[in-house]
């Protein structure tokens, strides 16, 4: 699958311009009353162009996918390193901060990557080299559970584990971040992603549910119960919106 040359430049500058105006953003939320320093507006400018540029079609075989989305990762690492390090992190704390990075990165592309081998599986399907649906869809559902996992159980403890190593008397990353924007947003696209390729699979919001469940006892307590639907709700509606939009592509191919 190819992509304009014009177009991806286009994605990389709007990318540029959004990594400027955070770095306004950021400044505000340090209290930074004169702004963001020349390096930090620099850095968020060449972070967004480059996080631009992951929205890219994939390559079309494994060989390049794998080395392009290796130099991409490292090329963001440098850039989001030498972030924070202008944000004052050192040490551990800098190697933790990657470290969420790395997560977040593997997140979303298993998210891509697993959108890929699920239509890889339906041409299969088409040419007749693969069984018809398996009950409440659960062979169909399973290559999602690599991303609830990711999403639901190693995010939150990296997350929660970053709000105390930085001595926060606000858990924002855990207890803002994590339930009110990544959850949500996470689990609607993978729902709709699901969705689109195999229609709609309850097990997949349910998985999400049990699989957030745990982090409620492990780190914080039954008040953070919301968390598991958070994440559960998002992914059914998403789920359902995508099987709606192959229901409307079908129609319309009919």
């Amino acid at each position: 699958m190819k992509t304009s040359k014009g177009g991806w430049i286009a994605r990389v500058i709007l990318g540029a311009a959004l990594g400027v105006l955070s770095s306004v953003v950021l400044a505000s939320y340090l209290a930074e009353s004169r702004g963001p320093t020349l390096a930090v507006s620099l850095l968020c400018a060449g972070l967004g162009g480059v996080l631009s540029a992951a929205t890219l079609p994939f390559a079309d075989d494994g060989r390049s996918l794998l080395l392009h989305s290796a130099v991409h990762f490292e090329a963001t690492a440098l850039l989001f390193g030498l972030l924070m390090a202008q944000l004052g992190a050192r040490g551990a704390e800098l190697l933790a901060w990657e470290a969420i990075l790395f997560l977040l990165y593997a997140v979303v592309w298993l998210g891509r990557w697993i959108g890929w081998y699920v239509e890889v599986m339906q041409l299969r399907t088409m040419l007749g080299l693969a069984p018809g649906p398996s009950p409440l869809k659960w062979r169909e559902t399973l290559p999602y559970l690599a991303f609830a996992l990711l999403l639901c159980d190693v995010l939150p403890m990296l997350l929660f584990w970053a709000d105390h190593a930085v001595s926060a008397d606000v858990p924002v990353l855990s207890g803002l971040l994590l339930p009110y924007l990544l959850l949500p947003v996470a689990g609607f696209s993978s729902g709709m992603s699901l969705g689109k390729r195999q229609g709609v699979c309850p097990l997949y919001p349910a998985a999400c549910f049990v699989c957030y469940l745990p982090m409620v006892f492990l780190l914080f307590n039954y008040t953070a119960m919301f968390h598991c639907f958070m994440v559960a709700v998002p992914a059914l509606a998403g789920n359902v919106t995508g099987w709606l939009y192959r229901r409307a592509a079908s129609k319309k191919k009919s």
